[in-house]
C-alpha cells in the first residue's frame, strides 16, 4: 500500500488509465499548464500534450456537448467541471443527451463519457458554490453517478468510470483533495453499484457518503468509548444504489442513522430510507433517523456554515437518540 492524497489518488487513476488506452483525453477550464484549480490534472499536460489534455473555453454546455460527440464517435473523455454548481450549465447536455443517447438510438451507439466535478461545502464559498448536487444526477436514468470518500476508492472507481461504456457523473469533495490514505500499488478497480462497510458493529447502522461517510466513522469511533459499536457504511455510489448491503446491515443491527451534507428533503437518504423500509422493515426496533444540512442557502460566514452542515456530534446525538440513550 502506498500513502496518498485523495488529488493525488485521482491524478494517478487519471493517468495509468491515460497509459492504457490512447482514446482516453481530458477537458476542462485550466486544466493544461496551470493543472487544474485543484490540481488533479498536475503533470499530465508536460507528459501527454495539448491533443489528450485540452484547455477549453469558460462554456460548460460547450465543454461537455463536444465530450458527448467525441464518445459517439469512440473516445473516451474526462471532462473536469471546475464545481458541480457550474455542472447546472451543462445539465441540458448531461440530461437530455449523455443520458438518453444509448436509448434513443436503439443501444447501437455509446456515450463513453465521465465528468468529474466536486460538490460540498465547508470552505467558505458562499452559497452558489457550495452545494451538494449529487440527488440531482442520481434522480435520471441512463447516468452512472459515483461518490467517493476515500483515495483509494477515488483511483479505483474512476478507473471504472473511464472504461464504463455509459456516461458516469463522478463527483468529488472539495474538502476531501488533501485527506490522505492508504492506495494499493498494483493495478485495481473497483465495481460500480456496490457500497462497502467501513466498519464492523452490531448496535446501529450509520449511512454517508462522501464527506459525511467520513464523519460518520469519525462518530463510530468515538460511540466505541462508550460502549456503543456503530457499523458504518459507505455508499460510494449513488446510482445504482446498493441498498442490499444496507438492509442487510440493518437486519443485523436493527437501527439505523443516515446523514448527508445535501437538504434534507427529497435527499438520496430518503430513497435509502425508503428501500430499508421496504427490504428491512419487520427488522427494525426503533424509526430511522436522518441527518442532513440545514433548509437554507449556504452562509459565508464561517461559524453559520458550521452550523448548517451535519457535523460528528450531531451523528453521535442521533445514534444515542435512536438507541434511546438520548
Amino acid at each position: 500500500m502506498a500513502v496518498m492524497t485523495y488529488r493525488e489518488a485521482l491524478n494517478q487513476a487519471l493517468r495509468e488509465e491515460m497509459l492504457r488506452d490512447e482514446k482516453v483525453f481530458l477537458m476542462g477550464e485550466e486544466i493544461g499548464l496551470f493543472e487544474g484549480s485543484y490540481k488533479v490534472t498536475a503533470g499530465l499536460y508536460k507528459e501527454f500534450g495539448p491533443k489528450r489534455v485540452r484547455n477549453t473555453p469558460i462554456a460548460e454546455d460547450t465543454i461537455v456537448g463536444l465530450a458527448i460527440g467525441a464518445a459517439m464517435a469512440g473516445l473516451r473523455p474526462v471532462v473536469e467541471i471546475m464545481t458541480i454548481n457550474f455542472s447546472l450549465l451543462a445539465s441540458d447536455q448531461i440530461i437530455n443527451n449523455a443520458a438518453k443517447i444509448h436509448y434513443m438510438f436503439g443501444g447501437e451507439i455509446n456515450v463513453p463519457l465521465v465528468v468529474r466535478t466536486p460538490g460540498g461545502s465547508g470552505q467558505q464559498l458562499s452559497c452558489q458554490h457550495s452545494q451538494s448536487l449529487e440527488v440531482f444526477y442520481a434522480h435520471i436514468p441512463g447516468l452512472k453517478v459515483l461518490a467517493p470518500a476515500t483515495p483509494a476508492d477515488a483511483k479505483g472507481l474512476l478507473k471504472t468510470a473511464i472504461r464504463d461504456p455509459d456516461p458516469v457523473v463522478f463527483i468529488e469533495h472539495l474538502a476531501l483533495y488533501n485527506t490522505r490514505g492508504e492506495v494499493p500499488e498494483r493495478e485495481y478497480t473497483l465495481p460500480i453499484g456496490q457500497a462497502q462497510v467501513l466498519r464492523e458493529g452490531r448496535h446501529l447502522t450509520i449511512v454517508g457518503h462522501l464527506r459525511m461517510a467520513l464523519v460518520a466513522l469519525e462518530a463510530a469511533n468515538r460511540l466505541a468509548n462508550e460502549g456503543i459499536e456503530a457499523e458504518v457504511i459507505d455508499l460510494r455510489s449513488l446510482r445504482p444504489l446498493d441498498t442490499a448491503t444496507v438492509a442487510s446491515s440493518v437486519r443485523k443491527t436493527n437501527r439505523c442513522v443516515i446523514v448527508e451534507e445535501d437538504w434534507l428533503r427529497y435527499g438520496i437518504g430518503a430513497q435509502v430510507a425508503s428501500d430499508i423500509y421496504e427490504q428491512a422493515f419487520d427488522d427494525l426496533d426503533a424509526p430511522i433517523l436522518r441527518l442532513g444540512g440545514v433548509e437554507t442557502p449556504m452562509p459565508y460566514a464561517k461559524v453559520l456554515e458550521r452550523n448548517a452542515i451535519p457535523t460528528v456530534d450531531d451523528v453521535i446525538w442521533a445514534a444515542r437518540r435512536v438507541l434511546g440513550r438520548d
